[in-house]
């Protein structure tokens, strides 16, 4: 079982979505309209590993409208995605014991 974080507006999203369609058993989240809480965000950060600002959109208006930095503790992370999912890195593929961010696409193949 594959749940897939999903934004349709997003061709990287969408790509990934495509290679797994029909591969894999899989539920399609649209997170920002169903947004992860911060203990959801830390559950799929300790599945994909790295730095917490790995999973950030640094990019993303909202991430310098809120304050943030790359320097930014991993709290303070965590707690914008939750409260502004629009920065969080997209696409996520996860599984019960592992997690991808789809950038490139193919790497989201690497679940199946």
């Amino acid at each position: 079982m594959i749940t897939f974080w999903h934004n349709p507006r997003c061709s990287k999203s969408r790509a990934a979505l495509a290679l797994l369609e029909g591969k894999a058993d899989l539920t399609v989240r649209r997170y920002l309209e169903d947004a992860p809480d911060e203990a959801e965000l830390r559950r799929v950060h300790a599945l994909l590993g790295g730095p917490v600002i790995g999973m950030v959109r640094v990019k993303e208006p909202a991430f310098r409208a809120a304050g943030l930095t790359a320097q930014a503790s991993d709290d303070a992370l965590f707690a914008a995605m939750a409260a502004e999912p629009k920065l969080i890195e997209r696409p996520v593929a996860i599984t019960a014991d592992r997690a991808v961010i789809g950038r490139p696409p193919e790497a989201v193949l690497g679940l199946l």
